[in-house]
């Protein structure tokens, strides 16, 4: 300790830092040397070679100049007296170095663009201030006697002489910041391919600033200036520099798992090799800015001293110079902190690039049945965040003993040895009880986050889901065990911020705990206690409180880290299920695909046996149609999928395909965005052939009927299309691919009979005339025209060969299947129409079409409008931070919390002053009574800290608690249209970030905030007590500083609200591409979708970007403003006469001053986090006032118990409409429906079909007119009570993650022997067996562990187990074979005997044997009689259906 003060006094702390320099200068030339310079040909040419400006080469000339004149003093002095001053050696090297890297530097910044290196340029700024700090003093002492201060060498004539040359040096710093580096004002302008190249330069902001405007953030200021006086655009914020984008960040990742020998990659270890550098140059500012604050406290004691002595011979000039170091000292920790901060968010945005761009490419990779939507959004939504912001808080891993250590060195100094090691006991007595509360945050961290995670999941199935629980009224129960779920979580916050709570105690405690200790073992031993060295030691105390205060934020967030880590790590370390087959360049001459015999099964199925086993090799050569035919769960799509490499392969030879493919899946994935966005799949437009395709695939019709035609937005998964729409889109997209090979799974199963023979005469026979096609289908029809027909029973191909050797076997499985279809079109009995009559008939066509519960007209205006989400403009509004505020128990608990800071702070406060006070003079109190009173006033200080943590922590669960039930209660009872427009993504972000942000962070934020104020204000007191005139400073800085609040925050909340809108793009995309990797990898799309995924995520970073950028821009500003009042402050100490200063409190002042810029900045950063954070707040505020539908249930109005009874539907002129601003859909419909009759409605697209379908399930509430079921007007009941009276099979099977049995009896009502005779109803019940668990076998997420016809089959099952008087299919058995489909209609037919059965048909054997058929045209009824009545007539609309039906399906009858 004597050896370090002496250091500073003799001076030598000037040459140490030239010698560091020296050490400096060496790390930068060996850097130079091995950097590889990698620049590809766009970069060459994005720079010209300049001839230098003369101003440049005087500026390297003045470097050597100077390094020349040292090493002559030297040798001067060497031969004068035998021997130089290390001063004068170390200066020589010093500017022998520089000459160098500024000669160096002269070639290199030939190349525009590039500036002096950083090291040259504060080599420059430091020998500069050091000779002009000579000269002056040089001078003052010289004529005016005054000491030359210690820390200054003494003065030589280079020193001197070398001084004019530091202007040149100024000079070049200024040139340095400006944009125009090493130019002239005169140079030539550049020519227009070069501006071309510096476009995305130009448009970096940050990478074009100078040194000047990196440490005042200056490049943010065109930012403002645009925030400031319009709303802000994303294509108003800059570029991100090229390192920080997405594509180079991930390179950079990836390389450096690769470069990672051992089987088990380290994710930790390869982000910390691909951000090494930066990461260094943020621990140097860390290094910085700590070193600097503890000036301060090293200072205080000479300061209070210098206050004490009455001696005037002390000058004011000592006091003056202290002020001085003081402020330098304060300024650098700020702009040091500044820097530091903002460079830990800068690699917080580009690791999270990295992770989100590894984690796609991932989850690109897995095969079906991956990671479900849920995970991976908290993927996305917490765990890359949090790992991104713990960058924030990793220097303070090493930084915390650096501060000890620093503390300890000043309490050496002031207190002894052994004080300090009391002290130094003490801490790490606080910081080891701290070790098994982190450890028990870190167990709760990982229950909360797998809670989230079956809340998200549970969530995510809900949404996708919504259409069916409001149709079957199922979103009480679903509710229920969405709130099960969020009480598990909520239970798992509640333990954990208790224990935050504790630890927050802990560590606030922990200074008082460390002071009274210290100052006891002080009294006992008998060291003098001088107010001085108290003041420095509590300051010191202050210093060291704040990394033990984020010690355990620190541990919390490194238990977090760790968990989100190990998270990712497990996925990424995931086997890599990569396409098990590759594009083959050539095989076999003319053969497209070979099946080898192998066996193949999914990993996710319970079944032990393989899914698919081939026995022998199938070739199948180019051009060839292939069909494939079989039974529900025969494993038609295991096969194609096979094909396809999407499943595993257990044993034999992989399947090989030659040339490019085209997959269309049985359930359709469309993507958001326009029609033809979806058909081009990223290929170039070709008129020609995309008329052709449109034409071929039946859109030609749909898309003259959108306002928007083929630029008509769709909404998310396409839910505002019909099932037939949504499959003949995605054939569409198969077509224009032109692939050499198609793989079709039954594409025709979801389009009306008349647009399927469409569909398969113009896409697979003229289109496709000489593409090779594998098709599944269960239209048999469709079979003959194939060139090898494939038959599949139990997983096994049991036929395969021509269709016409296939039916000659009487005995096999297609003649089987073959019968059952014939046997449904003798249920068909043609018209009386021959003659002239089928002329009539042809021309007055009536097509059958699929309809979803969607009216068509709408779902362009719809979907359009709400693709890009609204915002609110203008700060966040009153009365989300009072709804915040008094959520929990009506804001009783916030003024008892503020009440406690109070105490604490003045309690704080008091202590302090009295140990100041009691040791200034020795024997003003004793001993015992000055520790005693400290000791209670310190330990009263820190059980209000205790309240006021477990009051926040009960605030903080009540608020959360309160927010979430209004969000979710509002989502369920919304309207089935707010889920058709609002993409789930932005629904699951609030339901996941913005709940977290509002469960742990808010209240501590808001909190935060309150406390930080009560600190400031209460410094500032204390500091106008001591110096009345700083209170008129302290106005005029508030003011200022109020100014800049008003300036940054219009751009600060813009760019706060635009990074959650812009994350959500990102998770859309994320789910969009999980569930259509299959369709993306068989058309070998992946490096498209990964590019714009690239785009989003760096759209995201931009905003990102800046908005860190610009707390910190204020933060420099206004921390200069207080770090002025504070010199102005100790100023006026110095200046004021020691009779009218009390040095105790003048002290005090001075040791709480240090605390004032950066307890300004908290202020600030808590200000500014708080209203963005409370955008979260204000977006699920959004959610809780949806219009929500009608009540559930109407109390004034209820039906009977057993109401209907009969089930009688009565119309009565019904009009309906979507919007005031849209024409009627329904026009005046008039029938009626009789109870325990069975009828079809049969009409165009756009006829009204769905929208009755709706309007009897009140989805849509209709305008004129009513319904009465059973003589009860149904608009007078609640929703639950009338949709739970029906029951409603829709077109897409639902089936939700859980059993079997949660899916049959989603209500838990019926006893499993019920469940059992539905299931053999339906021919399910040999598949559940298959599974030893029975009715508790597992169903995946959306039924993946089900074929699309099973799915079906279930819906079905449940339906019958319901057993309601009325009865609403929308084609529930399209995705089965006819041998199934007869059987189920047969089985409905039974099981439905006393119910109202109504079936929206696509097919005419579904209908042909219903009791009434009522046809519908253009919102009107056009027929409504019996099936044989329309028959008679053969001008009838419903007569030319059958016979356009008959005519289809006689080639496969007639063979």
């Amino acid at each position: 300790m004597v050896f370090f003060l002496s250091f500073v006094e003799s001076g030598v702390a000037m040459d140490f830092i030239v010698l560091a320099f020296c050490l400096v200068f060496l790390v930068w030339f060996l850097m130079e040397i091995l950097k590889k310079r990698r620049e590809n040909c766009d970069a060459e040419a994005s720079f010209r070679i300049e001839k230098q400006t003369l101003f440049v080469k005087i500026t390297a000339l003045s470097n050597l100049v100077i390094a020349m004149s040292y090493i002559g003093f030297c040798v001067h002095e060497v031969w004068i007296f035998g021997a130089s001053s290390i001063v004068v050696l170390l200066s020589s090297i010093a500017w022998s170095l520089a000459s160098v890297a500024a000669v160096y530097s002269v070639n290199r910044t030939r190349r525009i663009g590039k500036r002096w290196p950083l090291v040259l340029v504060c080599w420059w700024c430091f020998s500069s201030i050091r000779d002009l700090l000579i000269m002056i003093f040089s001078l003052l002492n010289y004529f005016k006697s005054i000491q030359i201060p210690e820390f200054l060498p003494k003065s030589n004539i280079i020193d001197f002489a070398t001084l004019p040359l530091s202007v040149l040096f100024f000079k070049a710093l200024l040139n340095n910041t400006s944009a125009k580096n090493f130019n002239d004002s005169t140079q030539p302008l550049l020519d227009e391919e070069l501006e071309k190249s510096e476009t995305f330069r130009d448009s970096d902001a940050f990478s074009c600033a100078g040194i000047w405007s990196h440490l005042t953030f200056r490049w943010l200021n065109p930012l403002f200036k645009k925030g400031h006086f319009e709303k802000l655009e994303m294509e108003d914020i800059p570029e991100i520099p090229r390192p920080d984008t997405a594509d180079e960040a991930s390179s950079s990742l990836e390389e450096s798992l690769r470069k990672q020998k051992t089987q088990s990659t380290s994710l930790p270890t390869a982000i910390l090799h691909a951000i090494w550098r930066p990461l260094i140059i943020n621990g140097v500012f860390a290094g910085v800015n700590t070193t600097a604050s503890y000036i301060g406290p090293l200072l205080i004691p000479s300061f209070v001293n210098f206050l004490s002595t009455k001696d005037g011979s002390l000058s004011w000039q000592r006091g003056m110079i202290l002020a001085s170091i003081f402020f330098i000292a304060k300024t650098l920790e700020s702009l040091s902190q500044r820097q530091w901060y903002f460079g830990a968010h800068r690699i917080g945005v580009r690791v999270r690039a990295a992770l989100m761009v590894l984690i796609y490419k991932k989850s690109l990779s897995i095969k079906y049945g991956g990671t479900s939507n849920g995970k991976i959004i908290n993927f996305i939504n917490v765990d890359v965040e949090r790992i991104g912001d713990f960058f924030w808080y990793l220097h303070g891993i090493w930084l915390l003993p650096v501060q000890v250590m620093f503390a300890l060195v000043i309490l050496y100094r002031n207190l002894g040895a052994l004080p300090s090691v009391a002290a130094l006991l003490t801490t790490i007595f606080v910081m080891v009880s701290n070790t098994p509360l982190a450890n028990m945050q870190e167990n709760l961290h990982t229950k909360i986050m797998e809670a989230k995670d079956s809340r998200l999941k549970a969530t995510s199935e809900m949404l996708k889901s919504m259409r069916v629980l409001k149709l079957q009224s199922w979103e009480p129960t679903f509710l229920k065990k969405l709130l099960q779920l969020r009480e598990t979580e909520r239970s798992w916050v509640k333990r954990y911020l208790y224990t935050s709570s504790a630890v927050a105690f802990l560590f606030w405690a922990s200074p008082t705990l460390v002071s009274v200790v210290t100052f006891g073992v002080c009294i006992i031993l008998g060291t003098p206690l001088a107010s001085g060295t108290v003041l420095s030691a509590l300051a010191t105390f202050r210093i060291l409180q704040e990394p033990i205060y984020n010690l355990p934020e620190l541990i919390s967030m490194i238990a977090q880290t760790k968990v989100s880590i190990d998270r990712v790590q497990n996925f990424i370390r995931e086997e890599d299920q990569k396409r098990l087959i590759h594009y083959n360049a050539s095989g076999a001459p003319g053969v497209a695909i070979e099946i080898e015999a192998g066996e193949y099964a999914w990993e996710n199925r319970d079944a032990k046996r393989a899914t698919i086993k081939i026995t022998e090799k199938i070739s199948i050569t180019k051009g060839c149609k292939v069909a494939i035919c079989g039974s529900v769960g025969s494993g038609k799509t295991s096969l194609l999928c096979s094909i396809l490499g999407e499943i595993p392969r257990i044993s034999g030879t992989r399947i090989k395909t030659y040339g490019s493919k085209a997959f269309v899946p049985q359930s359709a994935w469309i993507q958001t965005g326009t029609i033809r966005d979806n058909v081009l799949f990223g290929k170039e437009m070709d008129r020609n052939l995309y008329e052709n395709v449109v034409e071929a695939c039946a859109l030609d019709h749909d898309i003259k009927m959108w306002a928007g035609g083929d630029l008509s937005v769709l909404g998310e998964r396409g839910t505002t299309l019909s099932g037939g729409q949504k499959q003949r889109i995605q054939m569409a997209r198969a077509l224009y691919s032109n692939s050499d090979t198609y793989l079709l799974d039954d594409p025709f199963s979801a389009v009306d009979a008349h647009t399927g023979a469409h569909m398969f005469k113009k896409c697979l026979m003229q289109l496709l005339y000489n593409k090779t096609v594998v098709y599944v289908t269960h239209q048999l029809e469709f079979l003959d025209a194939a060139d090898l027909v494939v038959v599949m029973k139990h997983g096994r191909i049991v036929e395969w060969g021509k269709y016409q050797d296939l039916i000659l076997n009487h005995d096999g499985e297609l003649i089987r299947q073959m019968t059952a279809h014939s046997h449904s079109l003798n249920q068909v009995s043609p018209p009386k129409c021959i003659g002239s009559g089928k002329s009539y008939c042809h021309n007055k066509q009536m097509e059958l079409t699929e309809e979803k519960f969607v009216d068509t007209s709408r779902s362009s205006q719809v979907s359009d409008r709400n693709l890009h989400e609204e915002t609110e403009t203008g700060r966040v509004k009153w009365h989300v931070y009072s709804t915040f505020v008094t959520s929990a128990y009506r804001g009783a608990l916030v003024p008892i919390i503020l009440l406690c800071q109070v105490l604490f702070q003045g309690l704080q406060m008091a202590s302090n002053y009295w140990i100041a006070w009691g040791s200034e003079e020795e024997g003003r109190v004793t001993k015992e009574r000055l520790i005693w009173i400290f000791a209670l006033l310190s330990g009263g200080s820190s059980f209000f800290i205790l309240g006021r943590a477990i009051l926040l922590s009960t605030i903080a669960i009540e608020t959360a608690q309160r927010l979430f039930l209004g969000m979710i209660g509002s989502i369920l009872r919304a309207p089935i249209s707010f889920f058709d427009s609002t993409p789930s993504s932005r629904i699951l972000k609030r339901s996941s970030t913005d709940q977290s942000i509002v469960d742990t962070d808010i209240p501590y934020r808001l909190a935060g905030l309150a406390f930080a104020l009560i600190q400031l204000l209460s410094i500032v007191i204390l500091m106008s007590h001591v110096a009345w005139q700083v209170f008129f400073l302290f106005v005029i800085v508030f003011s200022i500083s109020i100014w800049y609040q008003v300036y940054y925050i219009k751009t600060a909340r813009e760019l706060a609200r635009m990074v959650p809108i812009r994350q959500a793009p990102i998770l859309q995309h994320f789910s969009e591409s999980i569930s259509g990797a299959t369709v993306i990898r068989s058309f070998n799309q992946e490096s498209r979708f990964i590019n714009k995924n690239l785009e989003l995520i760096d759209d995201y970073s931009r905003v990102a970007f800046h908005n860190a950028g610009t707390m910190e821009w204020l933060c420099v500003r206004i921390n200069f403003l207080f770090n002025f009042v504070f010199f102005l402050l100790l100023v006026i100490l110095v200046n004021l006469p020691r009779s009218a200063i009390d040095p105790s409190l003048a002290g005090l002042a001075a040791t709480y001053g240090l605390n004032l810029s950066v307890l300004q900045a908290w202020v600030i950063w808590n200000l500014c986090n708080v209203e963005n954070k409370m955008i979260s707040v204000e977006r699920i505020l959004r959610f809780t006032s949806i219009p929500s539908e009608a009540p559930l249930i109407n109390e004034n109005f209820r039906p009977e118990t057993e109401w209907p009874l009969s089930g009688k539907i009565e119309i009565e002129n019904l009009h309906v409409q979507y919007s005031p601003v849209l024409p009627k859909v329904l026009r005046g419909i008039t029938c009626t429906f009789p109870a325990e009759k069975k009828i079809g409605i049969v009409g165009r697209t756009g006829s009204g079909k769905s929208t009755l379908i709706q309007a009897l399930f009140r989805v849509v509430e209709h305008t004129e007119g009513r319904i009465l079921i059973d003589n009860v007007d149904i608009s007078k009941i609640g929703l639950q009570d009338l949709r739970s009276r029906l029951s409603v099979i829709p077109q897409d099977p639902v089936l939700f993650q859980g059993t079997v049995r949660i899916n049959l009896d989603p209500l838990q009502e019926h006893e499993d022997q019920e469940i059992w005779e539905v299931l053999h109803k339906c021919h399910l019940a040999e598949n559940v067996k298959q599974d030893q668990r029975l009715l508790d076998a597992p169903v995946a997420e959306d039924g993946e562990n089900w074929s699309v016809g099973q799915r079906q089959l279930v819906c079905l099952a449940r339906v019958l187990l319901q057993r309601r008087r009325i009865l609403v299919l929308d084609e529930a058995t399209a995705s089965v074979d006819t041998a199934t489909d007869n059987v189920i209609q047969k089985t409905i037919r039974g099981e439905t005997n006393g119910s109202t059965v109504i079936t929206v048909a696509h097919r005419i054997p579904t209908v042909i044997d219903n009791d009434l058929v009522l046809v519908l045209g253009e919102g009107k009824v056009i027929e409504y009689d019996s099936p044989a009545k329309l028959l008679e007539d053969s001008s009838s609309a419903f007569s030319s259906l059958v016979m356009d039906f008959l005519r289809r399906s006689s080639s496969t009858v007639n063979n």
